[in-house]
């Protein structure tokens, strides 16, 4: 049986939540079937275009490379040197967790 949850901050009845879940997703429900149903079902559906013009996907692909451009070009005097330190091995990447939260451990007792 599902109980109550008492807390410094009132209770909490999981019944409660799943009442309003259940409201909520009827309200959706409602509101996604008013939309509209005029799509047609066509060979053209997952066509790329760009402005209503019909482009090839490859024309319109932007690789990630190209959106960070300026960011990166920007920066680049930062991210040079800190590439050296990323091998892709978790390892290393674990090892540097451990030491940090060592330290700040450390820093945080008083020693």
């Amino acid at each position: 049986m599902i109980g109550t949850l008492e807390t410094g901050y009132g209770v909490w009845s999981a019944l409660y939540w799943l009442l309003g879940l259940v409201v909520l997703f009827i309200i959706v429900y409602f509101i996604y079937s008013l939309g509209g149903k005029t799509v047609k079902a066509s060979g053209d559906k997952g066509k790329p275009f760009l402005s209503g013009n019909e482009m090839e996907k490859e024309k319109i692909h932007v690789k990630a490379s190209n959106i960070y451009w300026g960011f990166t070009e920007a920066l680049k005097s930062y991210y040079t040197p800190l590439k050296g330190g990323h091998t892709g091995n978790i390892n290393d990447y674990v090892s540097w967790f451990v030491v940090v939260l060592a330290i700040v451990l450390i820093l945080a007792g008083g020693l």
